[in-house]
């Protein structure tokens, strides 16, 4: 499958501390492409490079042949890049429905996206009138999802969406996960081995700022040397 997105040897600096030294990957259209590392590797940073959040210095992104590196973070998302940032960054004061319609990139995006939103997420539609401070933890993450969902995105950068859920809630963000393929393609940050592993296609492993191996997802799961050696996984 041709790549929908392309890093290419990216150097990304957070004041004068060099956090990533030419990371390359490539996503496949319509695949779930995981990045693993251990904590502090450079996973959420390599997100927000994409992103525009904190630009590369040097390399090249490229979003379906077009080079972002450079452009503007809401430059980027408008070419219809989603990003769903870790911790669950959503209105707290907002109801459901104000941060749903708060995402709208064009007049009636909502209303275009919202059979799907809800068949994805159920319990959002119940609970529109609440404000996101009032939901759980788990609601909170499928807000921040079907958030990235109301534009018409290609591509969503998903970041850590596991993070301090319980297992029925998981697993309930995971089906939600699997079926967006059919709709964009996802980039998935998570720390949570079983989960990427049961999501993903693919994968990249990086290492203090650096790719260390790639390849399909099943490959790595039958890799155990591989998983204890960057992930500390069992």
């Amino acid at each position: 499958m041709s790549p929908l997105l392309e890093l290419n040897s990216i150097h990304t600096f957070i004041g004068q501390f060099h956090i990533l030294e030419g990371i390359s990957l490539s996503v496949p259209v319509n695949s779930i492409t995981a990045l693993l590392g251990r904590n502090g590797a450079g996973k959420t940073t390599t997100l927000k490079s994409i992103m525009g959040l904190t630009p590369p210095r040097t390399g090249n992104v490229k979003f379906d042949g077009v080079e972002v590196r450079g452009r503007r973070a809401f430059d980027i998302a408008a070419m219809g890049i989603g990003y769903v940032p870790e911790h669950r960054a959503i209105f707290r004061d907002l109801t459901v429905l104000e941060n749903l319609k708060i995402a709208e990139r064009k007049k009636n995006d909502f209303a275009k996206r919202e059979e799907m939103i809800f068949k994805l997420f159920p319990d959002l539609k119940r609970l529109m009138k609440l404000h996101g401070g009032q939901l759980s933890g788990g609601q909170q993450q499928m807000l921040a999802i079907a958030r990235a969902l109301v534009p018409e995105n290609r591509l969503l950068l998903i970041d850590e969406p596991s993070e301090g859920l319980a297992p029925v809630i998981i697993e309930q963000l995971m089906d939600a996960i699997r079926f967006l393929t059919s709709h964009v393609t996802v980039l998935l940050v998570e720390q949570n081995f079983r989960v990427a592993s049961q999501l993903a296609d693919y994968y990249y492993l990086i290492d203090d700022g650096r790719s260390v191996q790639n390849g399909a997802m099943q490959d790595l799961v039958n890799d155990r040397a591989t998983i204890q050696k960057y992930l500390g996984a069992k």
